[in-house]
């Protein structure tokens, strides 16, 4: 059984040269104007003078020197100047980094000149993607490329670390060798029938099949966990008017994003900030209390309210203590029924200790799901923050920083993984009915591919567009 190959159809010209400025936009000390190609140290040679020229510069070694218009000889910038050579460069093609005063404007003449004799201007990920062309890194690992650079939070960023470092890739490459190794079992007897090779006991290779399913389903798992690390928690906090949303989100945020009055109704549309619980990336989103009114603006709020709650991934329900769970409390109870929520008791400090446990044993069903606070003074909020972190993901499954190099976080990772077992459970199927070899083979292989997509085995253009189109350019 070959192991499937990249197929490739148009996907870039690695032919060329490329250049864009490699740093964001805006004033900076630093900026970065990159190169990478088989002309990018001759073209470093056309615009740049130093002591040492670029194609005699030694790889990975800083050069001091400036960059002259090819034109007239005007000099642009002071500038060092660093050449990476192939193979050990981030693309594995030469590539040199021109690090320039931190203006917009000089960045801007120097990636000029840069075009002008002979580069172009790169598209988004370009460089990744010829990093992943050349074989420096699988898919997965190029994705990582992108997740870092939008890492929220420190548990994000070392999450992307090792999906870079390839903790992802070693699990789905796992996978791959033992269905292949499946494949050449079967392969070989369809392909030779007449030597004389022992005949494969069925009820053995089902197991092998069972196994790489579970695996797989336990890959799939994990996909809602490695979404809120790479995206965020969208948490949605609702509740009557003036029970204290606002004063909560102000609390989360440490400082006074949204208005807080006794007034009914100040807040009218949703405002969403991100933060961290835990090292969790949180999106954090204050809505309109609900309450009848005949405001038409309060009731449009009220309706983006209702849109917010079902886009959110988790919800907390604001009782206020100082006036007991009323009517719409409990109508609102009712609607979250089917989120995954929290029921929050603020306002605690202004009423008894017994008041509070009377609030609590009204919804003594959920007293896993309730916490006490006060929000204008800050008490509770910590154990409200760890609360939420351990009810959406440290709590699943065991799961612990251990297990996070092997998260998903990208729908197209499960949708793969997903297609590999549905072709594994037909192939299972063919295998116990008595089937012929081909037939079973025929749906390993489409698992195969599958599972080979998502490391890059297996690539299409359209794939690779939808990937890097993601980046900025310059990576």
């Amino acid at each position: 059984m070959k192991d499937s190959t990249v197929r490739r159809r148009r996907i870039s010209n690695t032919d060329d040269t490329i250049t864009a400025i490699s740093t964001p936009f805006g004033e900076s000390g630093i900026g970065i104007v990159r190169l990478s190609g088989k002309n990018s140290i001759s073209i470093a040679d056309k615009i740049f003078k130093g002591d040492i020229s670029p194609d005699k510069a030694e790889s990975h070694k800083a050069n001091y020197g400036k960059i002259i218009s090819a034109d007239d000889g005007q000099i642009i910038d002071e500038v060092y100047l660093t050449v990476f050579r192939a193979p050990k460069s981030y693309t594995k093609e030469d590539l040199v980094e021109i690090s320039c005063h931190g203006s917009p404007f000089v960045l801007y003449r120097v990636l000029q000149e840069i075009i002008k004799s002979g580069a172009r201007l790169a598209n988004p990920g370009e460089f990744t993607l010829r990093a992943f062309l050349n074989g420096r890194i699988d898919l997965t690992q190029a994705e990582a490329v992108a997740e870092i650079i939008k890492a929220k939070t420190e548990l994000s960023l070392e999450h992307s670390l090792r999906h870079l470092q390839g903790e992802l890739s070693e699990k789905i490459n796992l996978i791959r060798e033992e269905l292949i190794n499946i494949l050449a079992e079967l392969e070989a007897r369809i392909d030779f029938p007449e030597e004389e090779i022992e005949e494969i006991d069925r009820s053995v290779v089902q197991k092998k099949m069972q196994k790489i399913e579970s695996d797989i389903k336990s890959l799939i798992d994990t996909y809602e966990e490695g979404k809120i690390l790479k995206e965020g928690l969208r948490m949605v906090i609702v509740g009557k008017t003036n029970v204290g949303k606002s004063s909560l989100l102000n609390a989360f945020l440490k400082e006074e994003r949204a208005i807080v009055t006794p007034i009914p109704g100040t807040t009218r549309d949703a405002i969403s900030e991100y933060t961290n619980f835990k090292g969790l990336p949180v999106r954090l989103t204050d809505t309109a209390g609900f309450r009848f009114s005949q405001d038409k603006i309060e009731i449009e709020g009220i309706k983006r309210t209702k849109i917010e709650i079902n886009k959110a991934d988790f919800i907390l329900l604001v009782i206020d203590a100082s006036t007991g769970v009323t009517n719409e409390d409990r109508e609102l109870e009712k609607e979250l029924f089917d989120f995954s929520h929290i029921i929050v008791i603020n306002k605690v400090d202004l009423v008894s200790d017994e008041t509070v446990r009377e609030i609590e044993q009204s919804f003594l069903e959920k007293a896993k799901k309730i916490q006490k606070i006060s929000a204008l003074k800050g008490t509770g909020i910590e154990e409200l923050k760890e609360k939420i972190a351990d009810e959406v993901f440290f709590s699943k499954k065991g799961l612990d920083q251990s297990a996070f190099g092997g998260l998903i976080t990208n729908i197209r990772h499960k949708e793969a993984l997903t297609k590999a077992v549905q072709s594994l459970s037909l192939a299972k199927e063919s295998l116990m009915k008595n089937m012929s070899f081909e037939f079973v083979a025929l749906d390993l292989r489409v698992a195969l591919d599958s599972i080979g997509e998502i490391v890059g085995k297996v690539v299409t253009e359209d794939i690779l567009n939808k990937i890097f189109s993601e980046f900025c350019i310059g990576k």
